[in-house]
């Protein structure tokens, strides 16, 4: 791989944002290029000494609840060029499982999650951080559809953990690291017009540093 440095996306906001949606339009519109997402999910502490029903209790809206650390190096490691390997998170089981996913260095790199510019050592990795702005009434629905149909949850766990922890959690940790943002995505995804206009910043900042974009 080219040496180059590579740049990284920050994208954020509250669960069911769009953040997701987000990242996966800007990989879309920068198809063919040497690009990587990475989730902040994947880093959500191991927790396989725990009981399931510790685990269940834990406050997966926290800070604490990642291993910042290991996303720090391994973010490092990519922009040096070095590969990693990866952890895969297992909803179902509530912890880490025991596959990983070998990840060669990009010249892109997105990484995205609730909490990503919470820690000033993280941000500091980042060209180009992104806050998705969206209503509460859509995040919450939005969650309540993912966590029944793709994670097993059932509704009322999925009410009891929003507003026990999701709710109280964004508003505490999650919505004051919109003033670290670059740039502010009102709608998510559906905002065409932010996901063109951060595409084309992407491919300035590259061509600036040398790459050969296709």
């Amino acid at each position: 791989m080219d040496k180059k440095k590579p740049i990284v996306i920050g994208v954020t906001g509250g669960s069911g944002s769009g953040k997701t949606t987000v990242a996966h339009a800007i990989y879309d519109e920068l198809h063919g290029e040497a690009i990587q997402i990475i989730t902040q999910d994947t880093y959500y502490n191991d927790q396989a000494d725990m009981t399931m029903e510790e685990r269940k209790k834990v406050n997966y809206d926290h800070p604490l609840a990642f291993d910042t650390d290991l996303l720090i190096k391994q973010l490092a490691d990519l922009r040096h060029g070095k590969a990693i390997e990866m952890s895969v998170y297992d909803y179902k089981q509530y912890t880490r499982s025991k596959k990983t996913v070998h990840v060669e260095p990009q010249d892109i790199i997105i990484l995205e999650g609730i909490l990503i510019l919470d820690d000033e050592r993280l941000r500091n990795l980042m060209d180009i951080k992104v806050f998705v702005d969206t209503d509460s009434d859509i995040r919450i629905i939005r969650r309540i559809k993912r966590d029944m149909e793709e994670r097993g949850r059932s509704l009322d766990s999925v009410i009891n953990q929003y507003l026990a922890t999701v709710k109280p959690m964004y508003h505490q940790f999650v919505e004051p690291t919109k003033r670290y943002a670059d740039i502010i995505v009102p709608e998510g995804g559906q905002n065409h017009v932010a996901i063109d206009l951060l595409a084309t910043k992407v491919k300035d900042v590259l061509n600036a540093r040398g790459h050969h974009l296709s």
